[in-house]
């Protein structure tokens, strides 16, 4: 359980030192029973300008250290987390709602990205070349300059560590300024990762999201951005970076299908779902969002699903037991408990597991049956709500896939890989799991199509969003 006794954190962490702020304190609060965890003061505009001429001043000094000691000092980083990991798992619990098992998981994934990139740095430096009869050519990359990366509340360690990281192996300088409602893992990571790194390499400020927003995109002395959120803000800060030809990768939101094939092991696909759906308490961007279930298993998958949710426990993301913890907000429920009453009012077929707790912030896992006109079906849920369709023809179901405009994630259900490897490669969609719930891991590209953004995450492409290539021509 987190502390009775709140801590009052940082407005601004620049150059390994600690700024308080005369502006006002803001309490962060625990989602599951509205205990203040900690309070945090706001950064000033002056904040940010010291944030950006400190990384700025270090920018030449990281970009031209030897990836093998920028990896060095990723690896620090990683050892770190993981040995912070039983501080750092309960504070992500406390700001942001998540269970406890899955918040030790969040920091063992950040950790991996550190891992992970730190041995992507090499490839920094490896070049490439190409020869013709009359020529040479030396193809390097150069780290872009000073980031600015913008994270969100829902994975609040390891989103900022997938941008962290892959940043500064590349060599760039980064400000990260998270989500002001779960700010303190945010300054944690800064607060352990920059003593292995040159003074100034990596600062931290929080506050109003939009005006510190606007405020790093706007600087001169910001080469990139990399923005995690939804589609309406992403859309304004890819449009605000365009003024200033500041690069921009920008992770949006989505409406993750879940297709059950005919051929599918019902039990199996059912497991899948589970972890698809309520990983997060359903709070992810690649969450099962429509469950299309061929008309064949239609009606045995409803009755194995609903049944499974029975035996979800809701309750106190500190307790080990609990399966399910609480939203972000009691607006968050709010919203989700008003779109499952529209569907009962529409005489949806509605499928409900138990909550055990008073505060409203919770909401027991939902199944409702949904037809293509429900405000339900038509929206990216973010919650512990599985709107469910059946289907029978396969090229009409990856028409209307494709028509959304928007493809972050999605998963397929088989017992013939083959076959759904076929049907995912149709899909407009940037990450797809078969017969798994589970598709990201820190080697892999990480992005959408369409309106779900621009750009990758994780992987070497994540690392090379940081760069700008370099051809060299050598006459022979």
């Amino acid at each position: 359980m987190m502390s009775a006794d709140p801590v009052n954190y940082p407005a601004a962490r620049i150059s390994r030192e600690d700024f308080a702020s005369e502006g006002d304190v803001q309490a962060v609060t625990n989602p599951g029973n509205g205990e203040v965890v900690a309070t945090t003061s706001w950064s000033t505009p002056a904040n940010v300008e010291s944030a950006v001429r400190a990384a700025a001043a270090v920018r030449n000094e990281w970009s031209n250290t030897p990836a093998r000691n920028r990896g060095d000092a990723l690896r620090a980083i990683a050892a770190k987390l993981r040995s912070s990991a039983d501080r750092l798992a309960p504070l992500i619990a406390g700001e942001s709602g998540k269970r406890i098992a899955e918040a030790h998981g969040e920091v063992e994934l950040s950790a991996k990205y550190f891992d992970w990139f730190s041995e992507a740095a090499i490839a920094m430096e490896e070049g490439q070349q190409r020869t013709t009869s009359a020529r040479r050519f030396l193809i390097n990359r150069h780290a872009v300059g000073v980031v600015a990366a913008l994270g969100t509340w829902n994975f609040p360690l390891s989103i900022p560590a997938r941008k962290i990281a892959a940043a500064l192996a590349a060599g760039c300088p980064v400000i990260l300024k998270p989500s002001e409602v779960t700010p303190l893992s945010g300054y944690e990571i800064v607060k352990l990762a920059d003593p292995e790194l040159p003074s100034g390499t990596l600062n931290y400020v929080i506050g109003d999201s939009k005006a510190l927003s606007n405020e790093l995109i706007d600087h001169a002395d910001v080469a990139a951005v990399s923005f995690t959120g939804s589609t309406k803000v992403g859309r304004e800060v890819g449009i605000r970076a365009a003024g200033n030809f500041t690069r921009a990768t920008l992770e949006l939101g989505g409406r993750a299908p879940f297709i059950v094939r005919h051929d599918a092991d019902v039990a199996s696909a059912v497991d899948t779902l589970m972890i698809a759906k309520f990983r997060n308490n359903g709070e992810s961007c690649i969450a099962a969002n429509n469950v299309f279930i061929h008309d064949s298993l239609y009606e045995q998958f409803l009755q194995e699903f609903a049944d499974r949710l029975q035996t979800i426990r809701c309750g106190d993301q500190f307790d080990e037991a609990t399966d399910l913890g609480p939203l972000i907000s009691v607006a968050a429920a709010d919203r989700l408990r008003n779109l499952v009453n529209q569907a009962r009012t529409n005489g949806n077929r509605i499928w409900s597991g138990r909550r055990d707790q008073e505060n409203p912030a919770y909401l027991e896992p939902t199944m409702v049956e949904s037809t293509e006109d429900d405000d339900l079906w038509n929206q990216e849920v973010f919650g512990p709500v599985c709107p469910v369709r059946s289907y029978t023809d396969e090229d009409g179901l990856v028409e209307e896939i494709n028509g959304w405009g928007v493809g972050l994630a999605g998963y397929v259900c088989s017992g013939e890989s083959g076959h759904a490897t076929k049907l995912a490669e149709r899909l407009r969609i940037g990450i797809i799991g078969i017969n798994n719930g589970t598709p990201n891991t820190p080697e892999v590209p990480f992005g959408g199509f369409g309106d779900s953004g621009i750009g990758r995450e994780g992987s070497l492409t994540g690392m090379f969003e940081f760069t700008e290539e370099q051809t060299i021509s050598i006459a022979h």
